[in-house]
């Protein structure tokens, strides 16, 4: 679940929450949800000011949506942030291909200096990593040395020199001998880093050179570099709205601005209601706008929408297409990368670049649409210009004009719609699946947006009740930061998945493993993240366990026990992670299945796979009490032997097979495997009994761990663990609390916020849950990694370790869950 490698950060503790706690009263979210559909399909805002940085992908790449509005002739930019335009120095391999020398034996000599005679080196091409599919020139020893030789012809004509970069890890960089960049840590992608006037000056008229030590220190390695001016801004400035107030919704993020004399609220709906999987699945975002005077007087209003290519795109610099047209009722664009590589790459790090992105409006509304180049595209409006300039290039800007006409104190509100037509979706098992909504192939998505558009009132309704039953029955279960936490998981989690139906005609629901090594379907990505689903549409579970069984019972997956993962995402082929984690998955896929049966009040999906469950449950029996050294779904702290809180997920998996048996009228079975479980919680306290504690291990009884695990035995009232146990464990945790939540164990002050709103599930009373999720809700609102939902981070800092955008936040749901099914 967690394949990563630290970033040691702890010495920024000091002052590290400063600006986090100047305004954590303003704070609504780490990161705020704009576009949620998939993976792919996603764009945040990063900050807590709408105008104060451009939109991007989950990933961090820009994907630039920009919004200003004219009111009277004043233009106010209430969206977004106008992206640099760069102009290429030294090309990266992006653009176009280069040489470098390097070595990987520590030079002798000044071997950064601009004289210093590389003899020796090699010569290799890049870029220069150890993943042998995306570099030119493997790298995997510990250092490396390159040195890369440039002409420029008017160091003087640049404006802003600018260092573009993307390495993993640790470096230096020198320009002429010139120390002008260094960092411990790594990139995920090109970053422009502003050099000093002094870096500019060590750049000469004819020859140069740029020299670099990278070090390897954990996980993979990546070398691809040059340089670039940032070009002067020529734009007419504008003002920036004032943004009022903004909220996240379990659909929706609204903004309210005043623009001038005119109010503003800007609402974006991504409708992912998981009882009506047509609407879920289709790809279509709401962008609305409504409009009054707050001065009781007329004004002339226009609003306008500028959508990047990039959306479309893998790296900025891959050619698009883009196109207007038009439909019975829409005005229509679209762009697409000229390359359409179908499916053609695994990754975790990546945005897709086959399919179409669409921005449509109703012919009603009066939009006016043109294409442009994202540097030219601003300009257009604030200059009045809406002709098409561009067909095809690089950074293109799908560019939507609304005009509101004379508006007044009445609201006048108008929508356009972002869609993303992906064509063919995931790879299973050697299978193109195309996306639910088309699984046909006779749809289109014209008729998906026209469905939109034709339905906008219903759906917006349907959003609003259902944002408001959501958050009522959080506030019930938990109070307002319970709630509150809940609504900013809820899309976060969805979009982390992809709907289709597989060639045997069954449900999937695959989740790619964001930032963390981007498996699909990984099981114990699934574990954390099914309360959410439970509550919704078990249905959704079912499609996130059915890869699962069918990999086992296909017999494509041999062992006695579940599989990892089907791949590395959006390719569902089969395994890719590098070790099995046999108790931890098996429990898993047994666990899940029974809250299924819970949920849905029969046991017949468990019936469907009982063969399977079965043998997975015989090796729970015989591996599970006393765990052998392995892995765990925490598989970043490393191997485990002995692991008690594994030992409870083995204990309660038993026990739940069991539970589906007795529903199912196998009772010579329920019976066996109930007293297996039973006879196992005996010896399991005897082994992890620590006086105050339960410890980590069962050999070192001076360690502890969250029980996470346990709260199943609650949630699911299996009865097997006497109450002692979480009283005992629960105030123990209330003791090792940090400012940011639970460490989840002993052994590091790093934690998991889904664990915590687990173990807080468990605790023995109200006032001890609200005690848990405080610190968890306070991370959310004031730490400094602004990022989607990060769940793994340091407790005293509150700063990532990695992840972020992962689906195993659909886990805070757990307390929800466990209400819902006990009736209350």
């Amino acid at each position: 679940m967690n394949r990563i490698k630290t970033l040691r950060l702890l010495s920024l503790v000091g002052c590290v929450f400063l600006s986090g706690l100047l305004h954590a009263q303003d704070r609504k979210a780490p990161s705020y949800p704009l576009i949620t559909h998939n993976t792919y399909f996603s764009i945040w805002s990063n900050t807590d000011e709408l105008t104060a940085s451009p939109t991007a992908h989950w990933t961090g790449a820009d994907q630039s949506l920009l919004g200003l509005i004219n009111v009277d002739g004043n233009i106010y930019r209430f969206l977004g942030k106008e992206t640099p335009s760069y102009k290429t120095i030294l090309g990266t391999s992006d653009e176009k291909g280069y040489e470098v020398k390097y070595t990987e034996n520590k030079p002798v000599g000044e071997w950064n200096a601009f004289s210093y005679s590389a003899t020796g080196w090699k010569t290799g091409s890049a870029p220069i990593g150890d993943d042998e599919k995306n570099v030119k020139t493997l790298w995997k020893s510990h250092d490396i040395w390159v040195r890369r030789n440039f002409s420029v012809a008017n160091p003087a004509a640049i404006n802003e020199l600018f260092l573009k970069i993307n390495h993993d890890d640790n470096i230096e960089v020198f320009l002429n001998g010139k120390k002008v960049y260094d960092k411990e840590g790594w990139t995920n992608s090109f970053q422009y880093i502003a050099l000093s006037t002094s870096d500019k000056n060590a750049l000469k008229a004819g020859e140069n050179v740029i020299a670099i030590h990278l070090l390897n220190t954990a996980g993979g390695r990546y070398l691809d570099f040059g340089l670039v001016n940032k070009e002067k801004d020529e734009a007419q400035k504008v003002e920036l709205a004032k943004q009022k107030s903004v909220e996240v919704t379990a659909t929706q993020t609204i903004y309210n601005f005043t623009c001038g004399k005119v109010d503003l609220k800007l609402t974006f709906t991504s409708p992912l209601l998981m009882n009506d999987l047509g609407l879920l699945a289709r790809p279509v975002s709401y962008i609305t706008y409504q409009v009054k005077a707050n001065d009781n007087k007329m004004h002339q209003v226009k609003a306008y929408l500028s959508a990047s290519s990039n959306i479309a795109v893998y790296r900025p610099s891959q050619q698009v297409s883009a196109t207007k047209y038009a439909t019975a009722n829409l005005s229509v664009l679209k762009t697409g990368t000229l390359e359409q590589p179908v499916l053609q790459k695994a990754s975790d790090d990546m945005r897709i670049d086959w399919g179409y992105f669409y921005v449509a409006a109703p012919k009603s509304s009066g939009s006016i649409q043109f294409v442009t180049s994202e540097k030219d595209a601003a300009n257009a409006f604030r200059k009045g210009n809406a002709a098409s300039t561009a067909k095809q290039g690089k950074m293109l800007a799908l560019n939507t004009i609304i005009p509101f006409g004379n508006v007044g104190k009445n609201k006048v509100e108008k929508f356009v719609e972002l869609g993303y037509d992906e064509i063919y979706s995931v790879q299973y098992f050697n299978k193109n699946l195309r996306p639910w909504w088309n699984t046909s192939g006779k749809e289109t998505i014209e008729g998906q947006l026209s469905d939109a558009a034709a339905q906008y009132n219903a759906v917006m309704a349907k959003c609003e009740a259902f944002n408001k039953s959501v958050y009522a029955d959080a506030l019930k279960s938990g109070g307002k930061e319970y709630a509150d936490l809940c609504v900013l998981a809820y899309r976060q989690s969805i979009a982390a998945h992809t709907l289709v139906k597989s060639q045997q005609g069954e449900i999937l629901w695959l989740s790619k493993e964001n930032n963390s090594g981007g498996f699909i379907n990984t099981v114990d990505v699934t574990y954390p993240s099914a309360p959410l689903y439970l509550i919704y549409n078990p249905s959704l579970l079912q499609g996130m366990l059915n890869g699962i069984f069918y990999f086992s019972e296909s017999g494509k997956y041999p062992h006695p026990w579940a599989a990892h993962d089907l791949g590395t995402y959006p390719l569902a082929n089969g395994q890719t992670y590098g070790e099995p984690m046999p108790v931890e998955e098996s429990g898993n896929m047994i666990i899940l299945t029974a809250a299924i049966a819970k949920a849905q009040g029969n046991a017949d999906y468990a019936k469907l796979h009982w063969k399977t469950l079965t043998t997975w449950v015989d090796y729970l029996t015989k591996e599970g009490l006393d765990p052998k050294t392995q892995l765990c779904t925490d598989d970043f702290a490393g191997h485990l032997a002995r692991n008690a809180n594994l030992s409870v997920k083995a204990i309660v998996g038993i026990a739940c097979y069991a539970q589906m048996a007795e529903t199912l009228g196998y009772k010579e079975t329920a019976t066996k495997y109930r007293a297996i479980a039973e006879g196992m919680v005996p010896k399991w306290i005897e082994m992890a009994e620590a006086g105050d504690h339960y410890a980590l291990t069962f050999d070192d009884k001076n360690t502890w761990s969250q029980k996470y695990n346990l709260v199943w035995d609650k949630v699911l009232n299996l009865n097997l663990f006497p109450q002692k146990i979480y009283n005992t464990e629960t105030a123990y945790y209330l003791k090792k609390q940090n400012r940011y939540g639970i460490p989840l164990d002993s052994r590091k002050a790093y934690t998991k916020n889904d664990w915590i709103l687990w173990t807080a599930t468990f605790a023995p009373t109200r006032k001890d849950f609200e005690a848990l999720v405080h610190p968890v809700y306070k991370h959310a609102i004031e730490t400094e990694s602004r990022v989607p939902l990060n769940d793994f981070y340091d407790s005293n800092t509150g700063i990532r370790d990695n992840f972020k955008a992962r689906s195993v936040v659909g886990g805070f749901y757990m307390k929800m869950l466990a209400d819902k099914l006990s009736g209350n």
